[in-house]
């Protein structure tokens, strides 16, 4: 395979992956560390292998904090279980609707429906609920949109011979 289809792949998989980090129908992360292991082991990169371990490490890390987060943090906003669930429901349907971000609506509609469906008569516990829920969506996507601009960059840079 040319060279040059392989950096382009490389670089479509690392931009792919960045969309992914907020994009549910995209395996995030994964995409972009497939994009950086071609790139260093598919063409002949002066790559050092330790960024390879680093980023792979990083997406371990934010694969478990995209879950972890998230349930924190509904939890510390007074969320229960019925939240956590909702919001698993809401993001599947979510994903089906013909709506720009439907996923993420989905997701927060979810949340403040189960926990209204456990207590309907505190409202202010579910939009509580569904403030942590947002909160923690936040966190765990900032966290892997910055390791999945990492990678892009410092494939860009190596690519430029900077690094």
């Amino acid at each position: 395979m040319d060279t040059t289809l392989i950096y382009i792949l490389c670089l479509i998989l690392l931009f792919l992956g960045i969309l992914g980090t907020f994009l549910p129908i995209l395996p995030g992360l994964l995409l972009s560390i497939c994009g950086l292991l071609i790139y260093k082991f598919g063409t002949d990169s002066d790559l050092p292998i330790i960024y390879v371990w680093a980023f792979g490490i990083l997406t371990v890390i934010s694969a478990v904090l995209n879950y972890v987060i998230p349930a924190k943090t509904n939890r510390k906003y007074g969320g229960t279980r019925w939240g956590s669930i909702g919001s698993i429901v809401g993001t599947i349907i979510g994903m089906f609707l013909p709506i720009p971000l439907g996923f993420l609506i989905g997701m927060f509609a979810g949340v403040f429906i189960g926990e209204l469906l456990h207590d309907s008569k505190d409202m202010n516990k579910a939009l509580k609920s569904t403030k942590g829920a947002f909160i923690g969506f936040i966190y765990g996507t900032g966290f892997s949109l910055v390791v999945g601009v990492a990678m892009f960059l410092v494939v860009i840079l190596d690519m430029l011979k900077i690094i």
